[in-house]
């Protein structure tokens, strides 16, 4: 198994818990426990194999993730009750989906011979629309479209990924240190509380 194998499951865990624990805030039953799991760990991958046309997409092709992202759901509602802090545990396991599925979007993108500014977007894309989809079912704002900085993050990750990338840097090294960028950014915006610029129309 390589190091990117490891990673894309790595982020399918994180993403399912971080569905699983919103859809658990919002006192689902255990079957749109699980959809909204399954959702936020494919959604993003799914529009980005579909957009570059690799289709059957990637879990049609390997059923194993179904059987993960179950597991991790029923491992979520078990120890429902052993996290304590929720919405800290959601927002870790966000952070971490964001920032290995961006990465892996950036490499997909790489290994397809697309341009570099399509390959940010195809990391941004596989990082952020899961959640996105998660957010819509679960009746709320997609994080993306709130003041609080989650695209950016991913965007300034994917950046960083083709700029490593440029210079020839070892392959486990720029996904390391891509991956941490991202956590990091989203850790210190949260933290001092930084955001975008909010724009509205005098009505």
């Amino acid at each position: 198994m390589t190091f990117f194998s490891v990673l894309d499951i790595l982020g399918t865990i994180a993403f399912a818990a971080s569905g699983a624990l919103s859809a658990m805030n919002r006192k689902l039953d255990l079957f749109g426990i699980f959809i909204i799991a399954f959702v936020t760990a494919i959604g993003g991958g799914t529009v980005r194999d579909i957009l570059i046309g690799n289709t059957p997409v990637s879990w049609m092709q390997n059923t194993m993730y179904i059987y993960l992202i179950g597991s991790v759901t029923i491992v979520s509602v078990i120890l429902r009750n052993k996290l304590d802090y929720l919405r800290k545990s959601l927002f870790l396991f966000d952070t971490i989906g964001l920032g290995v599925f961006t990465i892996i979007g950036v490499e997909i993108g790489i290994q397809s011979g697309l341009e570099s500014i399509v390959c940010v977007a195809l990391g941004a894309m596989t990082g952020c629309f899961g959640g996105a989809i998660r957010d819509i079912l679960c009746n709320e704002i997609p994080v993306i479209f709130r003041k609080e900085i989650y695209a950016t993050a991913s965007i300034a990750g994917g950046v960083c990924y083709m700029a490593l990338h440029t210079f020839g840097v070892n392959q486990n090294i720029i996904y390391t240190s891509t991956t941490l960028l991202i956590i990091i950014i989203r850790l210190l915006v949260v933290r001092y509380r930084v955001s975008l610029p909010i724009f509205s129309v005098k009505a």
